[in-house]
């Protein structure tokens, strides 16, 4: 009891911090409504396509590659237009764009008319949007928080998100058991409309365009391209990140598959696993400041990566049917999110942290580029591996490579000497 409430006590403190300026009130709120959205989404996508259109692996694993594809076709220069514009009106588009194709499903649902080929095209529209919209967030919330405060933003923003992991979830199971899946999706377009109208409220002094000549768009993107090349750390987070996110999507390709046909799982008890990784996000973000001052922040981003590792093993270990399938299904999610929280938190704040701001756009796109490109392919392997040796065969791959992947994050990733966030000339 005293140590839950100990941490209840820690989240109030965060919650008092976060309060950066009032637009940056606005910035956290409008991406924590979205978040709600997003955890409908989450589970009805993959939902719809497993249980209404009985997809199999394969077409799992192009919906899911379909939905991180865009990243390695316009990452690049998303970085470039994101330092010669405004962020802001950048993120408004974007929500919108969101909307509009989310609301195709339902939609089509509606008239009987849907397709798996309809949600790869939604797929793959919104995360065109994410490429985009994503990258002028980050960017956005490094100016807006100051650079003195990069890992308590990042862990604010964080805390927002995840409080919508922890209770988004639950809500999304019994969304999608009474309204079905492609009409719970209803509610994320809605939510990106309502995001989009409160950031027209947000007055971001620091979001100016480049004034002055600009260069060749591939010329600007070589210099992003440079920039990463050239930094140590900079390469090792994309490394690191990269193959990471390789094994995350072959895990992602089959694990909704895998509950749902080899554990029966319900949307609702997939839904509470679900929120227990949510949890698992909440005392992250709570703890990832204290953890980053006390240990490090490489220490703190590497150590994180091997707890998303040992959720892999759990994944891959999973058995039994009913109550005992769920609840070990969400001890998996705890572990796995807990280590993605504090890996992702303090990997913004390092490579925010270590780049001048007329770069910022350039090297976070450069960056999605590198780390999610390796995505869509890893989410092809696991549907191919599915298809040949299992769904729990491919866990137990993602888990075996995951080990492999840890040990070379411990043993040669420069990322874990920075103790303190380095400084930049702007």
């Amino acid at each position: 009891m005293r140590k839950t409430h100990r941490i209840t006590t820690q989240i109030r403190r965060r919650f008092r911090g976060l309060w950066i300026s009032r637009d940056f009130r606005r910035l956290w709120a409008s991406l924590t409504i979205t978040s709600f959205g997003a955890q409908i989404t989450n589970l009805a996508l993959p939902l719809t396509a497993a249980l209404l259109l009985h997809a199999s692996p394969m077409q799992m694993g192009i919906l899911i590659a379909l939905e991180t594809l865009p990243f390695a076709l316009f990452s690049l220069h998303a970085g470039v237009l994101l330092d010669r514009v405004r962020k802001l009106p950048v993120v408004i588009a974007s929500d919108v764009g969101r909307a509009l194709a989310l609301a195709a499903i339902p939609a089509f649902a509606w008239f009987g008319a849907l397709s798996i080929e309809l949600l790869f095209a939604v797929g793959f529209l919104c995360g065109v949007q994410n490429v985009v919209g994503g990258a002028a967030y980050q960017v956005l919330l490094a100016q807006l928080a100051g650079r003195k405060r990069l890992v308590e933003a990042n862990a604010k923003t964080a805390l927002g998100e995840t409080s919508a992991a922890l209770i988004g979830p639950g809500l999304a199971g019994g969304l999608i058991q009474t309204l079905t899946a492609p009409f719970a999706i209803a509610l994320d377009a809605f939510s990106f409309l309502v995001s989009a109208l409160m950031l027209r409220q947000v007055v971001a002094k620091s979001d100016v365009a480049r004034a002055g000549k600009t260069g060749s768009v591939w010329r600007e993107i070589g210099e992003g391209l440079r920039l990463v090349w050239g930094n140590r750390t900079l390469w090792g987070l994309a490394w690191l990140a990269g193959l990471w996110q390789f094994l995350h999507h072959m895990e992602i390709a089959v694990l909704i598959l895998f509950a749902t046909r080899e554990l029966q799982l319900s949307a609702g008890a997939i839904g509470f696993a679900y929120a227990c990784g949510g949890f698992g996000c909440v005392i992250a973000s709570a703890l990832a400041e204290r953890l980053s001052r006390r240990f490090g922040i490489g220490p703190v981003i590497v150590h994180g990566l091997v707890l998303t590792v040992v959720g892999w093993q759990i994944f891959a270990l999973l058995g039994g049917s009913g109550w005992t399938a769920m609840l070990a299904l969400g001890v998996a999610m705890l572990v796995f999110d807990f280590g993605g929280i504090l890996f992702g938190i303090n990997y913004l704040a390092l490579r925010q942290a270590i780049t001048p701001d007329r770069l910022l756009g350039r090297m976070t796109a450069t960056m999605r580029f590198l780390t999610v490109a390796s995505a869509p392919l890893g989410s092809l392997v696991g549907g191919a591996l599915a298809t040949g040796i299992g769904l729990r065969g491919t866990l137990l791959a993602v888990a075996g490579l995951g080990v492999v992947l840890s040990a070379a994050a411990v043993l040669w990733s420069p990322v874990r000497q920075h103790r303190v966030l380095p400084t930049v000339l702007l």
